[in-house]
């Protein structure tokens, strides 16, 4: 008799979302992500004053009104885009072998409740796919160091695989290639630019292999000693879709946005960089944000709507936000790649 072999279970895991855009559900989205100790990385108690006492009570009403810029009749983008991922790596993974769950990091679908699935279906293996491409401490970092939270309270712990990043996939880098030239046949730009989402510079420095980083120079290559340099990946990141683009470095640039509080962030900022661009005459700019692989509120209304609008009052022509990958073809068929290499 042939012996039972369990599925192997993969867990899908995005940032999170609030449940409505109700100032309420975004006040509690807000505690909950900026509670945890790897996105703020202050001790507990002044993070828990800061978070609690002034960030939270104070930015809850104006993301909420920003939340409902974003909202459709399907709900949050970020999470009917990854269920929309989710959904079509079912259609191409063998139902026989694979056991697909989805999660956020915060609010629901919890974590908890995606292993919870997994476990339930006596799966004999999971791989944990973080949807951020480039590894930091606040995304992936967080996301793993939960899932083995919770597993470490469990009785039986199947073997578990974590994918840590994959800025240098093919497919990932062809889906946004895909992407760039849908745009360019439309318009002719004089400048790309590829905004990350920021981390403060000391995240960056924590996690520095034998004092390499310096927040500069440092990133233009990308080897052994900075391949988990958050930085690093993005500046990579760029150079590897700009190069399947056939762009010109020195129409080029990388910068970074979303900067929350006074702490020195990693530069060069978005915002100021459009103010160079400005300033140099520059007209038409299409914009990358490779960070994410879903659009969210930093996409569609960040860099869509408000970053453009500062481009435009600066004299700006054209700022044209390329989509994210949502759940383009080729952004599936990474996806499954990923999963079938670990399985």
């Amino acid at each position: 008799m042939a012996k039972a072999k369990g599925k192997i279970g993969v867990l899908l895991v995005n940032l999170g979302t609030p449940d409505s855009t109700k100032t309420g559900d975004v006040r509690k989205y807000l505690r909950e992500f900026l509670m945890d100790g790897r996105v703020i990385d202050f001790p507990f108690i002044p993070r828990w004053m800061l978070v609690n006492l002034i960030i939270a009570p104070f930015r809850a009403p104006k993301s909420a009104g920003e939340y409902r810029k974003l909202w459709t009749d399907r709900g949050s983008p970020l999470l009917f885009h990854t269920q929309d991922l989710k959904d079509k790596l079912v259609a191409k993974l063998d139902p026989k072998e694979y056991l697909v769950s989805m999660a956020m990091r915060y609010q629901t679908p919890s974590i908890e409740s995606g292993l919870k699935e997994l476990m339930d279906a006596k799966v004999r293996k999971i791989i944990v796919v973080p949807l951020f491409p480039q590894y930091a401490s606040a995304t992936n970092g967080s996301v793993i160091d939960r899932v083995m939270e919770i597993a470490r309270t469990w009785q039986i712990i199947p073997e578990m695989t974590f994918v840590s990043n994959y800025v240098d996939h093919p497919l990932f880098l062809e889906a946004w290639a895909e992407l760039g030239r849908e745009a360019m046949q439309k318009q002719d730009y004089d400048k790309f630019v590829f905004s990350y989402h920021g981390l403060p510079e000391r995240q960056i420095r924590k996690g520095s292999v034998d004092g390499y980083c310096q927040l500069g120079a440092c990133c233009n290559k990308y080897g052994l000693k900075n391949q988990f340099c958050y930085r690093a990946q993005c500046f990579q990141t760029t150079r590897l879709v700009a190069e399947k683009l056939g762009l010109p470095d020195d129409k080029v640039l990388t910068c970074f946005q979303s900067r929350l509080g006074k702490d020195p962030w990693v530069k060069p900022y978005t915002e100021d960089v459009i103010k160079e661009l400005a300033k140099d005459g520059i007209k038409k700019v299409l914009v990358f944000s490779p960070a994410f692989v879903a659009d969210c509120l930093e996409t569609t209304v960040e860099v869509g709507e408000e970053y453009k609008e500062q481009f435009e009052e600066l004299g700006g022509e054209h700022w044209d936000l390329v989509p994210s990958l949502n759940s383009s073809d080729t952004w599936v068929n990474c996806v499954k790649d990923l999963v079938e290499s670990r399985a």
